[in-house]
């Protein structure tokens, strides 16, 4: 099977997990600050406003947690969105409200989210389709100038970058996902980016069950009493813990290896696709925009995309669609009329793309997905009278 994701993980992962072993102490401790410490100068930003949690999904509900959002309060969202940004919204007592997005990109632009925002809007989520940043850039601005927080979902994007600017550091809040299907992997695992301080230091708190010392150790160099608690409002326990940081240090080295080879198969894709009748490819990234190619998307005529997707399936080679629109799915309520969402929805397919896939997989993958895609669009052909 030519897989969709496949993680790259080896011997120097196994270093690490073994000089953890070693230690004698997994959780959480020097190697998750050594790794939150690493992310953030990566982020440009400094290391207490960082914080490793057990996965991107946790990370999420923490910054919608921090935005102190209510019933009757609203947050806009990309209907092409992972349902856990829906859950996290819904889990404050807020409502999502679903917005459009380019059926191209599949990345909202500001009219986008402002066709969505009403006096009840608090706060805008947004994802990085595929790793692209989009407009995040002038969503932000907008953002900040009508009072609005933006919290930016950047599961997809922990290597991509505007005008050198990292994705993530643009709005108020970020989480990024190293579950064992993205870019860098720890097994299960997220990081949280807070820019307001106090912010920061409440999410790191709520994290560890809502104690003001993570640790009876730290506190007992402040207190003769130090296995007393102090709980000033109640958290849960979302921590990273060093075993999966050790392996999240060494592949954030490799990081620049991991996204020059994705973005190889992409030119590779683009290459043998170009001119491919029916088939559209991703389109260009705009100037000073840097992907870390998580996806590889093609669009082609709806009505044979689920066809084209079984025959590739057939051949041993594994696609999917992502995301799935949530303003379809009953739990979350919405009548939104979004016609750039349902036109992707119907068109898009996801390719494999991960940097275990040799040059020859990819050219399987363009080989039979051309002939799927002749066999089924001369299926649509009328007969001849």
């Amino acid at each position: 099977m030519i897989n969709l994701f496949q993680p790259q993980v080896g011997d120097a992962e196994l270093a690490a997990v073994a000089e953890v072993f070693d230690s004698k102490w997994l959780g959480h401790g020097p190697r998750t600050k050594a790794f939150e410490a690493a992310f953030a100068e990566r982020l440009g930003v400094a290391a207490e406003h960082v914080l490793f949690v057990n996965s991107g999904t946790a990370g999420l509900f923490l910054a919608l947690e921090v935005l102190d959002l209510a019933e009757g309060d609203e947050v806009v969202i990309p209907s092409m969105s992972f349902l856990a940004a829906a859950n996290a919204i819904v889990s404050t007592g807020a409502t999502p409200v679903f917005c459009d997005v380019d059926p191209r990109t599949m990345n909202p632009t500001w009219e986008h989210i402002e066709a969505a925002v009403t006096p009840r809007t608090k706060a805008v989520v947004v994802l990085h389709y595929g790793g692209c940043p989009g407009d995040v850039v002038e969503i932000a601005e907008r953002c900040r100038e009508r009072g609005l927080a933006l919290v930016e979902d950047s599961a997809c994007s922990v290597d991509s970058r505007v005008d050198g600017r990292a994705a993530g550091s643009f709005g108020d809040l970020a989480m990024w996902s190293f579950d064992a299907a993205k870019v860098l992997v720890t097994g299960d695992g997220g990081m949280l980016y807070v820019r307001d301080a106090e912010r920061a230091q409440r999410a790191r708190r709520l994290a560890y069950h809502g104690l003001v010392q993570a640790t009876g150790l730290a506190y007992a160099k402040v207190s003769h009493r130090w296995w007393e608690l102090e709980v000033p409002e109640v958290g849960r326990r979302v921590i990273g813990n060093d075993l999966t940081a050790a392996i999240g240090l060494v592949q954030l080295g490799r990081l620049p290896e991991f996204t020059g080879r994705r973005k190889e198969i992409v030119a590779l894709y683009d290459r043998e696709l170009a001119g491919v009748e029916g088939v559209k490819t991703p389109p260009p990234l705009p100037a000073g925009h840097e992907s870390s190619h998580y996806f590889y998307w093609v669009q082609m005529d709806a009505r044979i995309r689920d066809q084209v997707a079984s025959d590739l399936l057939a051949a041993d080679i594994y696609t999917t669609f992502r995301y799935a629109p949530l303003h379809k799915v009953p739990t979350y309520k919405s009548g939104a009329d979004l016609p750039g969402t349902e036109q992707a929805s119907g068109e898009t397919l996801c390719l494999p793309i991960h940097p275990g896939l040799a040059d020859a997989d990819v050219l399987t993958v363009v080989a039979e997905l051309r002939k799927a895609i002749e066999t089924r669009t001369r299926d649509l052909a009328p007969a001849a009278g």
